[in-house]
């Protein structure tokens, strides 16, 4: 059974034709309809905007039929094992997307559905978020292939995934952050290990230095303590002074939802150089890609 789970599951060759997918789908969203008449569930025990309206406007574009599941609305949240949930799902749906807590939990679901399982996020990684960027930097600059990305404050499950990505594609990654908040040294030797060129560093000015995309996250999660966080990350702030030490041509991205001022200044995040809308947007095509090339590997 194919599944999406995570970026490094892909060679690169194949995360490209899904790119390639994904333009095709931006310029021409109605073109396939490798869903008809079939049924895709879309599991959430975090809630979001994002996540929800692009899978259930994507799956609908493509022919098929959304079903929204809280974890409320099933009965894993009284206790159901994930592997009897995995396999009753298996016999109503055609296609899962899960957007969930523990990573753990998504791949025991993968191990038992009948079905193919898609990564809408966790705690480890965010693979369809990673596709949406990947397909917005290739918008606005043609390729990956050379570019400097920058990321900015925690390590967290969405630099995860740009770490994935770093092993299989031609561009420079730069991370910039407090110690504390470094990504996995067992991740980034494996990237590095897969030809990934990252840099790790605590000094946000050598991490924006001629990069072509400035980019962070919100440093308080979702069911995060805030802590000590607000003091330790700030001086990892995106703001105007920190955009000018990058390329005239640089853009700032942000998955959202973002905190003005906090993780991002207001300047930027609503200035000219932002593309955090086209980013956005780009969830719908880059997973409507994501579910025609599951659809069309489907043993069923």
């Amino acid at each position: 059974m194919q599944h999406f789970l995570d970026i490094s599951d892909f060679s690169a060759v194949q995360i490209s034709g899904l790119l390639k997918r994904a333009h095709q789908l931006k310029a021409k969203p109605l073109a396939e309809d490798v869903l008809a008449n079939r049924s895709v569930g879309m599991i959430f025990e975090k809630p979001s905007t994002r996540t929800r309206v692009s899978f259930e406007v994507g799956i609908r574009q493509l022919g098929g039929q959304p079903l929204m599941l809280s974890s409320s609305d099933l009965q894993i949240g009284r206790g159901e094992t994930i592997h009897d949930t995995a396999k009753v799902l298996s016999r109503y749906l055609d296609m899962v997307m899960i957007r969930c807590l523990k990573h753990e939990t998504l791949m025991e679901l993968a191990n038992h559905a009948d079905m193919p399982v898609i990564n809408g996020l966790t705690n480890r990684s965010h693979p369809c978020q990673i596709m949406a960027d990947m397909l917005t930097i290739e918008q606005r600059f043609g390729s990956l292939d050379g570019r400097v990305i920058s990321w900015f404050g925690d390590g967290n499950n969405v630099l995860n995934s740009w770490i994935d990505a770093a092993a299989l594609f031609d561009f420079e990654l730069r991370i910039a952050g407090p110690a504390a908040y470094h990504p996995d040294e067992t991740r980034l030797a494996e990237a590095r290990a897969k030809g990934a060129r990252i840099l790790v560093t605590d000094n946000a000015i050598a991490a924006a230095e001629n990069a072509d995309v400035l980019m962070t996250d919100v440093w308080i999660s979702m069911g995060d303590d805030e802590g000590t966080r607000r003091q330790d990350l700030s001086p990892f702030q995106v703001n105007d002074s920190l955009m000018s030490k990058a390329k005239d041509s640089a853009i700032f991205m942000h998955c959202l939802p973002a905190w003005r001022d906090m993780e991002v200044s207001a300047e930027v995040i609503d200035g000219p150089q932002s593309a955090v809308f086209d980013q956005a947007e780009n969830r719908l095509h880059a997973q409507k890609a994501v579910m025609g090339f599951l659809a069309e590997h489907m043993t069923r």
